[in-house]
């Protein structure tokens, strides 16, 4: 059966050509069109979509506000289209944080022409978040959806660790109204998902964990979904916090500074965008650049990195596996690699390398994933010392003693 998306933009052109592109897809179906974000939500509640494809300026109502109360109303996971500005990802960020769950640049001579790449790329992230059946793309939006709540009281510098997870579920404040919202993902229903949770915690208990005298640094690796979850797995560290960690998120080069300032608004550790020669610090996360792979160079006690183009073999800028093989051979046996949510595969040649050099890797489990893709890649080749649910990464990094 197809996977049904709804398409939103204020521009009849746009929304033509994005209907033609949704539909050469043999798997993809546009179900229905809004030209604003109140149209959006009257149609998500009425046509029932897999996945959403969402612009942000529009008239009556913007795309943020919209994923917002789509997100109440009927979790679907959404797809951004983002101008390529420093404005753009301030404002893409907002809407992933909101809730929506990617974003894809939105250049007017791709859509405009027959830019076979943009095609692909668009086709191929609505197949994945529309979860390639009836009700998956549901369970990806309940899943991003869940993430925003861990995450919506870091508005500012974050509490003192403790204050910041709660079992109970998060009331955020909607103009006059308050909204509680569920803790974890509806699909945690599933037996799938509840086994996987239940294998995590046997992990836990079960496998050896690195102590801080061994660790060097901690490289972070994610993609779709990635943006909310380094966020809440970074808010959960203290500012003194006893090891570097350098974070790679696929994303574009004039994305990553407005991310890295938002990061180091939200966190007590200091965050900012990588500059060539860096050295990774204790406290302190260097975010990779968007557009380039991230290396490590110097030695034991003594690593900074530096940025190269890399060869065609390796799909996204900044990958994972690079920087994940380059710093373990560096420090091996000092290394601890996390990957979080994500399309494909890219850490796991990394994350092999690192258990090789006799490292430590951790993955983010499916029943929080908005992608499960990345980490299912890494534990599916038993390279997962443990597989864990996403509000539980930040909290184990804070236990290493």
């Amino acid at each position: 059966m197809s996977i049904r998306v709804l398409v939103v933009d204020d521009s009849g052109f746009f929304r033509r050509r994005i209907r033609a592109m949704v539909e050469s897809h043999p798997k993809l179906h546009v179900c229905g069109e809004a030209t604003n974000g109140k149209e959006a939500i009257t149609l998500t509640e009425r046509l029932c979509p897999d996945v959403i494809t969402m612009d942000i300026e529009m008239p009556e109502l913007d795309g943020i506000s919209a994923v917002r109360e789509i997100m109440r109303r009927r979790p679907t996971p959404v797809l951004m289209f983002s101008s390529l500005t420093y404005e753009g990802a301030k404002s893409t960020l907002e809407a992933l944080e909101a809730g929506a769950s990617d974003f894809i640049p939105k250049r007017f001579a791709d859509v405009s022409g027959d830019s076979e790449q943009i095609e692909r790329q668009l086709c191929d992230r609505l197949v994945e978040l529309g979860g390639g059946a009836r009700g998956g793309g549901r369970r990806r939006g309940e899943a991003a959806a869940a993430a925003v709540t861990r995450t919506a009281q870091d508005k500012t510098k974050s509490p003192e660790p403790g204050a910041l997870r709660s079992s109970k579920p998060v009331t955020r404040q909607r103009g006059e109204q308050e909204v509680a919202q569920p803790p974890v993902p509806s699909r945690d229903k599933d037996p799938g998902a509840v086994a996987d949770r239940k294998s995590s915690r046997r992990r836990r208990s079960e496998v050896r964990a690195p102590r801080l005298a061994d660790l060097e640094a901690i490289v972070i690796g994610c993609s779709t979904g990635g943006p909310v979850a380094l966020q809440q797995v970074l808010t959960a560290l203290p500012a003194n916090f006893p090891v570097p960690i350098l974070a790679v998120q696929h994303m574009p080069a004039s994305f990553t500074p407005a991310f890295a300032e938002r990061l180091n608004e939200l966190c007590r550790v200091t965050v900012r965008e990588a500059q060539e020669g860096d050295v990774l610090r204790r406290g302190e996360v260097l975010l990779a650049p968007g557009g380039k792979h991230i290396g490590v160079r110097g030695r034991s006690g003594a690593l900074t990195v530096y940025t190269h183009e890399g060869s065609s073999e390796h799909y996204y800028k900044p990958s994972v596996d690079i920087a994940f093989a380059e710093i373990a051979r560096l420090a091996p046996g000092g290394v601890l690699g996390i990957v979080l949510t994500g399309m494909g595969s890219d850490g796991a040649k990394g994350a092999k390398v690192l258990k090789d050099q006799g490292s430590w890797v951790w993955s983010q489990d499916e029943a929080t994933s908005v992608i499960y893709g990345m980490p299912a890649a890494v534990a599916k080749a038993g390279l997962s010392d443990q597989v864990l649910p996403l509000d539980q990464i930040g909290i184990e990094l804070s236990r290493l003693r």
